[in-house]
């Protein structure tokens, strides 16, 4: 009974480490220079997944990709020339994050002034809203004559 309830909180915990699709046949020798493709691997977005690094993935293409990465670092390049190759092999779209450019500038800048925009018209709409409020409070001469004769009317008792 000890065994199978030791099995199964292994196999829970097993199911709880992040899955990584890198293979043991990709990984280099060298412990900084896997390091460093790993981190870069993080960065890339699989081209088949669109929404994973090409380090999660288990796509054949991205699988492709996390081998040219560690080509590249194998063979020399810096981090930022590993990425610019990439990037003029694939275009912009293989970033996870993309680069503050001229051509990126509306993909960064939009969601903050979306933001902004959304928060200012939500303090505009509660401005108008507590100044109608109190404009809707006053009562006319007439409104306040007639208030006042119905509470100075007698209300018949309803005594048996």
């Amino acid at each position: 009974m000890k065994r199978v309830v030791l099995a199964a909180c292994l196999v829970a915990l097993m199911g709880l480490s992040p899955a990584r699709a890198v293979l043991p046949d990709e990984v280099m020798a060298d412990p900084a220079k896997e390091a460093r493709a790993r981190l870069l691997s993080r960065e890339l977005r699989c081209m088949v997944c669109q929404n994973q690094s090409i380090d999660d993935s288990e796509a054949p293409l991205a699988r492709d990709l996390r081998l040219l990465v560690r080509e590249r670092i194998a063979a020399g390049d810096s981090d930022s020339q590993v990425i610019d190759f990439l990037v003029a092999r694939y275009g912009e779209f293989v970033l996870l994050r993309p680069r503050f450019e001229r051509q990126t500038l509306l993909l960064w800048l939009v969601p903050p002034l979306l933001l902004v925009g959304g928060g200012l018209a939500l303090w505009v709409y509660t401005r108008r809203r507590v100044k109608d409020g109190e404009a809707g409070k006053a009562l006319t001469a007439q409104e306040q004559a007639r208030l006042a004769a119905l509470l100075s009317a007698e209300t018949p008792s309803k005594e048996p």
